[in-house]
C-alpha cells in the first residue's frame, strides 16, 4: 500500500479535522481510562467483541480534545479495517511514520491501537515506543489469553488493564433514557424498571443490540463473528461444526452444571477437545465456567462446573429454548455483576457450593482466605416447596462457612427473616442490581 492509501484509511478513524460519532457515554469506563493514562503505563482494554471497547476509546479521545489536546496529537488505528493487508510490526511502524509525516504532531502523541491482536509482534513495538517515551499508548483486544501471554512476556510491570463488559443494568437504563436522581425516584418508578429488566433478561445488553430494533439478527451475527474470527480463524480450527454445537449446548444450559465427560457422549467429541474448546470460549469472553467450592484443589477440578454466558440475549438467541427459564437468566445476570466486581478486585473469587445431599448455594464469594458472602437466586420464592428448599440449602451453606447472614435474590419478594438464628435477606433482582452499582 502507498502512503496516500494508508492516510485515507487512518483519516476515516480519526478526529483530525472533525468530530466522529462517539455514541452514548459510558462514564465509569471513561473515568477509569483517564486515570490510567495519567500513570504513564500502557493501557490495555480487553473484553468481548462488540462490548463497546472502540466507542469507549473514541469517547476518551473526545475527552482529551475537550481538555485541550491537539487533534493531530491523537492517532487511532483500527486493525480490523479490511482495507489493511496482513499486518505485522513493520507495517505498524510504517503506519506510524506516515502519521508523523502527514500530521506532524508537536507533542508526545496518544496512540490507540484497536483490536491489536491482529498484528503479529505488536507487543515488541509497543514496549519500544513506551521505553523511548515516543507515545502514550492504549491497546484493545477481544481475547484474554493472547493478550495476557504477550503482556506477561514483553510488557510485565508496564501495563494496566481495563476489562469492558456489555452494559450493566444501570447503563442499560441510561441507554433507554431512564435516569434517576435519588432512591425515592427508583421506588416510585418500580414498574418501569421491572419492565426494562425483562428486556434486559430477554435481549441482553450489547450496546448495539439495546439501541437497535433488529436485536436477534444482530445477536446471530455476533455469534458468527465470535466463532469465525475469535475461534476458528485465530486457533486454526478444523472442527467447525463441533465448536458451534458445543457453544449452542452451553448457551442452552446456562446456570446449569456440566462435565466434559458427559458432553463427550452428547456431542461425540473427546473430553480433552471439549475442555480445550471451552478454554477458547473463556478466552474470547463469551462463556465462563465456575468451579465448585472445596478446600481441596483436586476436588474443585474434578467436580462439575456451572456455565454462564456473557450475555443473556446471546444465550436466548443461539441456545435452544424449550421452557420458561427466567430463573436461570436471572442467575446468569447475578453472575455477570459478581464477575465485574471480581475484575475490579483481584482478591475476589466466585464458586458455587454443593454438599453430598445435593443441597446447593449458587454463589460463594471468597476474598483472599475468607468466605465473604453467600448468594442464592430464586425467581419464584412464593412457592412453598421451592422456598423451603432454597432456604434450607442456604442455611446449610451458612453453617458450613460459619456465616450469620445470607442473601436470596428474587423476582419481586423483599423481606428480612430469621432461620435457625441466621438472618436471610430477600431482595428483588432489579433492586440488588441498582444497589450493587451505586455502591
Amino acid at each position: 500500500m502507498n502512503k496516500n492509501e494508508i492516510i485515507k484509511i487512518l483519516y476515516d478513524w480519526n478526529f483530525w479535522d472533525r468530530d466522529l460519532d462517539t455514541g452514548i457515554k459510558r462514564y465509569a469506563y471513561i473515568s477509569k481510562l483517564f486515570k490510567y493514562l495519567e500513570t504513564g503505563l500502557v493501557c490495555v482494554i480487553t473484553g468481548p467483541r462488540r462490548s463497546g471497547k472502540s466507542y469507549i476509546m473514541r469517547q476518551t479521545v473526545k475527552g482529551l480534545i475537550d481538555k485541550g489536546v491537539n487533534r493531530n496529537e491523537i492517532l487511532i488505528i483500527n486493525f480490523e479495517d479490511p482495507r489493511f493487508p496482513k499486518l505485522d510490526v513493520s507495517a505498524l511502524q510504517e503506519i506510524h511514520e506516515i502519521y508523523l509525516e502527514f500530521l506532524s504532531p508537536k507533542g508526545k502523541p496518544f496512540i490507540l491501537l484497536d483490536e491489536v491482536q491482529e498484528v503479529d509482534g505488536w507487543e515488541k513495538w509497543v514496549r519500544t515506543m513506551r521505553e523511548l517515551k515516543k507515545a502514550t499508548i492504549v491497546v484493545s483486544g477481544s481475547n484474554a489469553k493472547l493478550l495476557s501471554r504477550e503482556l506477561s512476556t514483553f510488557l510485565t510491570g508496564i501495563h494496566i488493564d481495563l476489562t469492558v463488559f456489555p452494559l450493566s443494568f444501570e447503563e442499560f437504563l441510561f441507554f433507554n433514557n431512564f435516569k434517576f436522581e435519588n432512591q425515592l425516584e427508583v421506588v416510585t418508578r418500580e414498574v418501569e424498571i421491572k419492565s426494562l429488566l425483562r428486556k434486559y433478561l430477554e435481549f441482553g445488553s450489547f450496546p448495539e443490540v439495546v439501541l437497535n430494533e433488529q436485536k436477534k439478527e444482530i445477536l446471530i451475527r455476533y455469534f458468527e463473528d465470535v466463532i469465525n474470527k475469535d475461534l476458528i480463524k485465530r486457533y486454526k480450527l478444523r472442527k467447525t461444526e463441533e465448536i458451534k454445537s458445543l457453544a449452542k449446548y452451553y448457551f442452552t444450559n446456562i446456570s446449569n452444571l456440566t462435565t466434559f465427560n458427559s458432553l463427550e457422549k452428547h456431542l461425540n467429541v473427546s473430553a480433552d477437545t471439549i475442555e480445550k474448546f471451552s478454554a477458547y470460549f473463556e478466552d474470547a469472553y463469551i462463556l465462563f465456567l465456575v468451579k465448585r467450592f472445596s478446600y481441596k484443589i483436586r476436588q474443585q477440578d474434578k467436580s462439575p462446573k456451572k456455565v454462564y454466558c456473557i450475555d443473556t440475549g446471546l444465550a436466548n438467541t443461539v441456545g435452544f429454548r424449550f421452557t420458561e427459564n427466567s430463573g436461570r437468566l436471572a442467575e446468569n445476570i447475578v453472575f455477570l455483576k459478581l464477575k465485574e466486581q471480581m475484575l475490579n478486585n483481584p482478591d475476589l473469587e466466585i464458586f458455587y457450593w454443593k454438599d453430598e445431599h445435593h443441597r446447593e448455594a449458587d454463589f460463594v464469594i471468597k476474598e483472599r482466605l475468607k468466605i465473604k458472602q453467600l448468594i442464592q437466586v430464586c425467581w419464584n420464592i412464593e412457592d412453598d416447596r421451592t422456598r423451603k428448599r432454597e432456604v434450607s440449602s442456604l442455611v446449610k451453606a451458612m453453617d458450613e462457612f460459619k456465616l450469620k447472614e445470607g442473601m436470596i435474590i428474587t423476582e419481586d419478594f423483599e423481606s428480612e427473616e430469621k432461620f435457625k438464628g441466621k438472618k436471610i435477606k430477600f431482595i428483588p433482582l432489579w433492586k440488588w442490581l441498582i444497589m450493587k452499582e451505586k455502591s
